[in-house]
């Protein structure tokens, strides 16, 4: 029945093949693998984590070359792990604590600052470089306090921020290092993937991203004592190791003595960190396995994108700054942004005209966040910013993206070319 199950997959596929009637700035690319998967999957019957995410799980580390893969709900939940990861009480002298302050940029995605926020800290926010989009480093030294903990900072659209120099300055401080690498997996810094080079590392699997598992994320570290906190905060703050489905792993289930709970309390409802239930489920991780077979060849058709895309938009340099990979990096962009020069080119009218030319264009996530309504109308937010954050604002007001996704092709990039060209013939 399974295969019978197969070739009826196969034969609706052939027959109601993926159809693209826009040019979207994302969008997921899968075959009959990731259904068949799905299937799979499903007829176990065994729907939250289990075997599917232990594979998927190995096929990440395999990829990154690291220690620990703790898949997750979303790329959102990853970055509340690892920063709350940071928040616990068996990190010692370590531990960041209330009150303390963590290195970012405002111009980010919220979910990369949240965590900060929800875990009773404070922002201190430096502004960014145009082009790369990422952090200026120049001007890291001056966001130090006696209250500096971390730093917080995500691969701004795939790509890497100046990663020697960010480390540098944690090594002298003694800083933690979290990457939000949830928008550049495959982008390397100095020959080595993003994601692998702090102490912690985020991603994502929403269906924009590199690949999907449609919901998902996943926290990446190398340090053991780390991957035990991440994954008893994923699994409820769980003291006990045992996988779901498993009992009495440590062979002493109703042997521990902990807190003050009484002698034998059963291991499984003794729970040492303060967590949630972030686990991805098995359904989810059977598509991711199929999507990590395919990983090496999205990452190849975004730079291939990018790069055909850049060498069209050369005409345009006089409306636009074009992107500018950070030094000793090669991304695997996530979009293409781009920055109005002056003030004779309206973004809102320009996007306009793109979206109605069926043609997907995003804003740089939150702009400056703290011109956000949730940081305007919460007084008790506290951040902090070094200078004016005057670029940050400028991306606010003139940066926009479009896309470099696999499933964009050549013909649709010289189609979008040739709508920029007719609109800016005409709004000069």
């Amino acid at each position: 029945m399974k295969k019978q199950i197969k070739v009826l997959v196969n034969d609706y596929l052939k027959k109601n093949p993926l159809t693209i009637n826009s040019i979207p700035v994302s969008g997921k690319i899968y075959d009959n693998k990731e259904l068949e998967n799905l299937i799979e999957a499903s007829l176990k019957g065994w729907w939250t984590e289990n075997e599917w995410t232990a594979k998927f799980e190995k096929k990440l580390r395999k990829f990154l070359g690291v220690k620990f893969v703790h898949a997750c709900n979303s790329g959102s939940s990853a970055n509340l792990l690892a920063f709350s990861a940071l928040r616990s009480s068996t990190l010692g002298k370590k531990r960041v604590k209330k009150g303390d302050e963590v290195i970012t940029v405002a111009a980010a995605f919220p979910t990369t600052i949240n965590p900060i926020i929800q875990n009773f800290c404070t922002s201190v926010f430096v502004d960014i470089d145009i082009g790369t989009y990422n952090i200026n480093v120049n001007h890291l030294e001056k966001a130090i306090s006696n209250k500096t903990k971390a730093v917080f900072l995500a691969h701004t659209l795939g790509n890497p921020f100046n990663i020697k120099a960010v480390k540098k300055l944690c090594e002298k401080y003694n800083l933690w290092l979290i990457e939000d690498n949830c928008d550049a997996l495959g982008s390397k810094y100095e020959n080595k993937y993003t994601g692998t080079l702090g102490d912690i590392s985020t991603l994502s699997f929403y269906p924009a991203h590199h690949i999907t598992t449609a919901e998902g994320g996943a926290v990446v570290t190398n340090n053991k004592k780390l991957s035990k906190i991440i994954r008893s905060l994923r699994d409820w703050g769980r003291h006990c190791w045992c996988p779901t489905g498993k009992d009495n792993t440590c062979k002493k289930r109703f042997g521990w003595k902990l807190g003050n709970l009484p002698k034998g309390y059963d291991h499984k409802y003794i729970y040492s960190e303060l967590g949630y239930n972030f686990k991805m489920s098995d359904l989810h991780a059977a598509i991711g396995v199929a999507q990590m077979d395919k990983l090496k060849g999205f990452i190849q058709k975004r730079k291939i994108n990018f790069s055909y895309l850049y060498k069209k938009m050369e005409e345009f340099r006089e409306y636009f700054i074009l992107p500018q990979a950070t030094k000793n990096s090669e991304p695997a962009w996530f979009g293409f942004p781009l920055s109005i020069k002056n003030d004779r080119l309206d973004r809102e009218d320009f996007m306009r005209y793109l979206a109605e030319n069926k043609i997907g264009a995003r804003l740089l996530f939150g702009g400056n966040l703290i011109k956000q309504p949730y940081f305007i109308n919460d007084k008790e937010l506290g951040y902090r910013t070094i200078g004016k954050l005057k670029n940050t604002d400028f991306i606010m007001n003139k940066t926009f993206w479009i896309g470099v996704y696999p499933g964009i092709t050549k013909k649709m990039i010289d189609r979008v070319i040739r709508v920029f060209r007719t609109y800016l013939k005409t709004n000069k």
